[in-house]
């Protein structure tokens, strides 16, 4: 009876090892696959922040006075200011990964701090990574001068680009010169 007892206890006591071993390995495993999941998570938040930082990085968008061409004008023989036609084409150069929309505006020219003349820009948007070009005809009111009159331009663009379905706000303050 005695034998009984103790082969009883032996077998009561293998059980108990073997379960502490069941739950030993559980444990094991259930670790290896926290670590697993927070390894492939601070994996994951690397590549976002790296991509966030490189290629997701918001640009301000460039605008300019393309080029500029002045219709033909007959010499005025007064003293007094004349007027002149110029065709301009303007440029916003998006090098972001999103489309920028931006609002109407205006750009003035001036002759040597003069304002002289006014443009309107109308609202529009510049795709991804291109430049949006589009012509203006502006009506130069010069005072009477002879030589080489120095023109320079100013405007400000406001706009939004767009990336991912997010829109982040941009102030565009332009200062051109043509000469």
């Amino acid at each position: 009876m005695a034998e009984k007892v103790q082969q009883e206890q032996a077998n009561s006591y293998g059980r108990i090892d073997e379960e502490s071993q069941l739950k030993e390995l559980r444990r094991r495993k259930r670790m290896k696959c926290i670590v697993y999941v927070v390894a492939f998570a601070v994996f994951q938040t690397g590549i976002i922040m790296l991509f966030a930082l490189t290629v997701m990085k918001i640009k301000t968008p460039k605008f300019r006075v393309r080029s500029a061409t002045i219709a033909p004008f007959v010499d005025p023989t007064s003293n007094g200011p004349f007027n002149i036609t110029m065709n301009a084409e303007l440029g916003v150069k998006n090098t972001n990964f999103g489309h920028y929309k931006f609002d109407s505006s205006n750009i003035t020219f001036f002759s040597m701090g003069t304002p002289i003349g006014n443009a309107f820009i109308p609202n529009a948007r510049a795709r991804a990574r291109s430049t949006k070009k589009f012509n203006v005809t502006i009506e130069l009111t010069l005072p009477n001068s002879s030589g080489v009159v120095p023109l320079t331009s100013q405007s400000t663009l406001r706009g939004k680009v767009e990336l991912m379905k997010n829109i982040c706000i941009l102030f565009e303050r332009g200062q051109h010169t043509l000469v």
